[in-house]
């Protein structure tokens, strides 16, 4: 496939999103690229979706005694559990901290990074056009779902510091039964160990996103660059349920 052709076919791939439009901004059909404000709203969105993440640390200059020496000032990046539960402050993620994960253990007192990639529901089946179910002979092929580049997919990093979310660990308050709630639907198994656990130390935390790096796909399609924390913040429900990713089926009356 000469290089052109493959171009011509990855990059309407990327500009399948729906953002919830200003209704005081003039009509236009013509396509343009998210700005910094609306790719926030497309990244809280993700984060409300998506229950996993990458959290990257450092390993501290003091570490425990059974990691391999000169492991001081390394990379340390694995998958964690990620939710949007924190009703005192949505925009941050809630990461359910448990004493013995070495990326907790470096996290304390240091920033970090989490690390987020959108990825679309599954494809639907190939299908067949209506005529050639009636014709049993029929050679046609069935027809492929397109699908999507990992490269023009939207994928962002937060970076921060870690703070407990005051009242989360006691099921009894009115923020532990919200956050443990919420927690516990987006990961059932996670039940296992909640704060109180006879297993591991645990207690929920909150990541206070103070950076945002976005990444919404190809260049000539997506915006590339940091986004404000402030419109990061400042992004309500009801732009978060308003806008669509690339898969997901639009709104009534709405088109991807």
């Amino acid at each position: 496939m000469k290089p052109n052709t493959l171009l011509s076919t990855l990059l309407p791939l990327t500009s399948a999103y729906s953002i919830p439009k200003d209704s005081t901004a003039p009509s236009s059909n013509a396509f343009k690229i998210p700005t910094a404000r609306e790719s926030a709203i497309l990244a809280r969105r993700i984060l409300t979706l998506t229950p996993l993440g990458t959290i990257s640390t450092i390993f501290p200059s003091t570490t425990s005694s059974r990691n391999p020496p000169g492991i001081e000032g390394k990379p340390h990046a694995l998958m964690e559990y990620i939710s949007a539960c924190d009703p005192l402050a949505p925009s941050n993620p809630t990461l359910l901290s448990l004493n013995i994960s070495s990326t907790f253990r470096n996290a304390a007192n240091a920033n970090l990074s989490l690390a987020i990639t959108w990825t679309p529901p599954p494809l639907p089946p190939p299908s067949r056009s209506f005529l050639s179910h009636l014709n049993p002979f029929s050679s046609e092929p069935p027809v492929q779902p397109q699908s999507y580049s990992a490269a023009a997919l939207p994928r962002y990093s937060l970076m921060g510091y870690l703070e407990p979310i005051p009242g989360a660990d006691d099921p009894k308050s009115d923020v532990g039964k919200l956050v443990q709630t919420c927690y516990t639907n987006t990961h059932p198994d996670a039940k296992y160990w909640l704060p109180g656990n006879r297993i591991h130390e645990s207690h929920f935390v909150r990541l206070v996103v103070t950076e945002i790096y976005w990444v919404g796909g190809f260049g000539d399609r997506a915006y590339i660059g940091w986004i404000d924390a402030k419109d990061w913040e400042s992004v309500t429900e009801k732009e978060i349920e308003g806008a669509r990713l690339p898969g997901e089926k639009p709104l009534e009356g709405g088109d991807l």
